[in-house]
This record gives structure tokens, sequence and C-alpha cells, in this order.
């Protein structure tokens, strides 16, 4: 049975999903005007801009307290660097480098592991709550994955080529659980950052590697495809990094190459094929495994103080002194010390010891 009002925000997590995914297909056709390295830098590099521009509008038209989210705190800086560094400039480059001495058929089976690993550093590095549910919704997802990428023509092996992409996953899994430690302020402002910091790198990584740049008609639609794939996808992740954690938001985000492969299928009149339609059958599977998870037991808030957007709930009963304008609203809040039993997910107010 699923819990729709604790599981709301796993929609968040497959519509960034879904964002993503159906970006695939459209790179592809892409990818016969614009080098691959380019491509992915002008992707990232429109997702920067266009959230860019979302943030000042919002700064332009917004006069008041009302919908606003936290600021980014100076102690949250360490950790947006950090994914930055991770998922930002490291992975792409050990992709590239990766990429450069291993087959693109052999590099899509190993990209598979990135949603387990995310969970194994969530659940080992951030001691993040893991169930037995979760990690088998894991195994699941990965197993669909690897049968929708696999190829009996490629040609695998362990080498250093291979285990960069192995080291891209794990950079990405790092970027994802240090992104939600920073998950309660602003998802515009990260993504914004993460988005042009990541296109600058990888432009310059491009040009040095002699790519041209495209026409000017080439780069627009790349950027707005960019912006929805990659801004507006990370945007509504980091949310659902908010309510869900790193290793279940991850999950759900594992369903993007079934999307893609899919969309491939309805826009790009790809065949489908027996191989598709097992993996979208252990696609499903995974995704109720994680919606039917029910986790319950009595814990223990400690005692805290911190500013996030939020509706008055069983957490927040906190005083005001009537500036903060109607809910949903953000100001700086303390929570008292509280023990209490209730179905939850290791949200913000729950990353407790298990």
């Amino acid at each position: 049975m699923i819990n729709f009002k604790l599981q709301q925000y796993a929609f968040l997590a497959l519509v960034a999903a879904a964002l993503f995914g159906a970006s695939t297909p459209v790179a592809k056709v892409l990818l016969n005007d614009v080098p691959p390295v380019t491509l992915a830098a002008l992707l990232y590099l429109g997702s920067g801009a266009g959230l860019f521009a979302i943030h000042l509008g919002k700064r332009w038209f917004r006069s008041n307290n009302l919908n606003r989210e936290a600021r980014l705190e100076l102690s949250d800086y360490p950790w947006l660097a950090g994914a930055v560094i991770a998922g930002g400039v490291v992975a792409p480059v050990m992709l590239m480098w990766g990429l450069s001495g291993t087959t693109a058929s052999a590099t899509s089976l190993l990209l598979n592991f990135e949603s387990v690993v995310t969970t194994l550093v969530a659940a080992a590095i951030f001691r993040e709550a893991v169930s037995s549910r979760i990690w088998l919704a894991s195994i699941v997802m990965l197993g669909g994955g690897l049968l929708l990428s696999y190829d009996p023509n490629a040609r695998f092996s362990l080498s250093l080529y291979s285990i960069a992409v192995i080291g891209a996953c794990l950079m990405w899994a790092v970027d994802n659980n240090l992104t939600r430690k920073i998950s309660a302020s602003d998802p515009i402002t990260i993504a914004m950052i993460k988005g042009l910091v990541a296109g600058t790198v990888t432009l310059s990584l491009g040009q040095i590697n002699g790519d041209t740049m495209p026409a000017v008609t080439n780069v627009l639609s790349v950027m707005a495809l960019g912006l929805f794939s990659y801004g507006i996808s990370l945007v509504l992740f980091i949310y659902a990094l908010r309510h869900l954690g790193s290793a279940r938001t991850g999950a759900h985000f594992s369903t993007a190459p079934f999307i893609g492969a899919a969309v491939a299928i309805l826009v790009l009149g790809e065949p489908l094929t027996a191989t598709f339609a097992m993996a979208l059958a252990l696609m499903v599977v995974a995704t109720w495994l994680v919606l039917s998870e029910q986790h319950e037991h009595e814990h223990t808030h400690e005692a805290m103080v911190h500013s996030h957007r939020h509706y008055h709930d069983e957490h927040h009963q906190h005083e005001h002194d009537r500036t903060e304008g109607p809910e949903p609203h953000t100001h700086l809040h303390a929570h008292p010390p509280l023990t209490h039993t209730h179905a939850h997910m290791p949200d913000i107010h729950h990353r407790h010891e298990h």
C-alpha cells in the first residue's frame, strides 16, 4: 500500500527523471551538428543561464517573504563547492577520459551503477537510513538498466578507462549526497551555480579538445534543452532530496534511461523490443518497492535552529512576530527536542540514527 501523503515528493523525482531522460533522444539528434563535449557544456550552460534569468525574475517581482526559499548560508558553501567539484568538474573529466578508451556501449552499462553507488555512499558515509527494501529496489533498477543498455557485441574489459567511468559514478554519488546536505536552501540558486560552473569547465575541455562552436541556432537549441533537462530537472531533484534523502531520490531518478528509451520509441521510431519490455517491467517493480516503503518507529528530534520553506505541521509549532506572511513561508525558527512515532522519510528533519 502506498502512503501518497508521505510519498508525494517522489513525484518530483520522477518528473526530474522524465525531463532528464527525455533529453537523451533529442540530444542524439543534436549530435549531428554539435560535438559531444561541447553539447554537454552547452546543456550545462543553458541550465545555469536559464536558472539565472529565473532567479533574477524572482528577485525583481518579489517584494515580500511570500514563497521565498532560504538563502545559502556561509556554512553551506563548502558542501556546495564539494558538490560542484565532484559532480560538475571531476566526474565529467573522468567520464570523458574513460570514454576515450572504452566503447560507448560498455560505458552505458557502467553508468547504471550510479544509483547503487549513491545508495552505498548515503548509507556508509552519510549514515542515511536505507532499508532492505530500498537496497532491493536499487538492485532491481540496476538490473533493468543493465538489460536496457546491454550490447552483445560490446567489448568489455576491466581497465583503467572502465575504472574511470565507475569513478565518475562515484563522484556523482558524492555530488548527490553533498547536495542533500544543503537541500533546505534555494534549489534554483544551487542548480544555477552548478550549471554555470560545470558548463564553463566542460566548454573549456571541449575547446582544448579542438571542438568548434556550432551555429547560433544550434547553440540556442541546446541551451534551451539544457534549461529543462538539466536545470529544472535538477531543481526538482533537489526538492526531492530535501524530502526523501539521497538513496530514494536516486532510485527514482534511475528511471531516466527507461524514459529516454520510451521517448526514442515514440518520437524517433526506434523499435519496441522484448528487451525494453522486460527492462520496463523491472523499472515498475523497483519504483513500486520504493513507493510502498513503510518506515515508522519512535525517534527523537534534537534541538536545532535553521531556516527553510515550511508549513505549520507537527514539526513546526514555533512562535512568530507576524512578519513572516502566510504559509508556506521561510524564516529562522527553532525546533525543541521532541520524541514521537510516525511514518517518515530521511528528510531534513529526520536524519537520526537507526
